[in-house]
């Protein structure tokens, strides 16, 4: 059988080898996507994203038990940032969620940013389709925290957690970062500390200055001590009562519908620049126009509009 029909026979050790191809970028791993997709779009996609420090993790491990007490099949993806220097990734999150790890109920597997901006790794939006087909109820994507540009888990998730943390001047973080854009739900954690009061009144009072659209979604700020699991009883009924409303107001099917858009055109992207690689690779033409742009004598714009009609040559004339 295939990695994907074993996938959807119920094989873990098929999903965790197709996830590893996915985030390695091995060309048969699209193939096995390919015969996946049919069988998802039954997931539930919740993004836990915020500063670091904010206890994330631990959050997204309460939210699990809380998810597994609810009957719920739990997949996460959690994102670590990847070293400039060396590369490598200390892929810790599975460490802090060990107590799931012989729940045959729960799923995580941790990925490394390699480079990839907006507080997701690349692969991301592939392996959390793999956990979709392989039966999880929810999927839980916690970003690498990386502070001002995470808002890419909005274009992922079908609800957004923000958690912010007393004590590190999330009041300013959040207007500088855009973040009261991209919540559904916020999220002080670690309320226990001197400020958490401070910090939700601010919240609050920045959400009640938003321009609100008219029948649209009144994100709530809720406490948690994800410690000690204070609040997140609380937070998954606000998951759901979210979830509820999306569906009920009809908001999903637009959702779905730019999510799909933009999930096409990531791949599209990705496509093009591949086979434009494989191209100049031929003839060397990335050689020749890196040196011609060093010598002033070739500019990048003129030259991507050769290598692109080179690639794409017109056929008006053709029959």
């Amino acid at each position: 059988m295939t990695l994907a029909e074993q996938v959807l026979n119920g094989n873990i050790r098929a999903a965790a080898r197709l996830m590893r191809d996915i985030d390695d970028g091995r060309p048969q791993a699209i193939d096995e996507l390919k015969q996946l997709y049919r069988h998802t779009g039954k997931a539930y996609i919740i993004g836990i994203t915020g500063p670091p420090g904010a206890g994330k993790s631990t959050l997204v491990d309460q939210l699990t038990a809380s998810f597994r007490k609810r009957g719920n099949r739990v997949g996460v993806v959690a994102i670590d940032p990847t070293s400039p220097f060396t590369g490598g990734a200390i892929l810790g999150d599975r460490i802090r969620m060990n107590r799931h790890s012989c729940d045959e109920g729960v799923f995580i597997r941790s990925l490394a940013t390699r480079g990839a901006l907006g507080g997701l790794s690349r692969s991301t939006s592939d392996v959390a389709l793999v956990m979709d087909a392989m039966g999880m109820d929810i999927v839980i994507i916690e970003t690498v925290g990386v502070g001002q540009d995470e808002v890419d888990i909005v274009k992922a998730a079908h609800t957004t957690c923000v958690v912010m943390v007393p004590g590190m001047g999330d009041d300013i973080q959040a207007i500088k970062a855009g973040i009261l854009e991209i919540g559904d739900i916020f999220v002080v954690n670690k309320a226990d500390r001197d400020g958490a009061d401070r910090t939700a009144r601010e919240l609050s009072n920045m959400l009640e200055m938003r321009n609100a659209v008219e029948g649209a979604w009144n994100p709530q700020v809720m406490r948690t001590e994800a410690q000690r699991g204070v609040g997140t009883e609380e937070l998954v009924e606000e998951i759901l009562a979210h979830r509820d409303f999306l569906f009920a107001s009809g908001t999903i099917d637009n959702f779905l519908r730019e999510r799909n858009q933009r999930h096409f055109m990531d791949i599209l992207r990705d496509a093009v620049l591949g086979k434009a690689m494989l191209f100049m690779a031929e003839n060397d033409s990335l050689d020749r126009i890196v040196s011609g742009m060093c010598d002033r004598c070739i500019d990048p714009y003129s030259a991507a509009e050769e290598i692109i009609s080179k690639m794409m040559p017109d056929r008006k004339n053709c029959s």
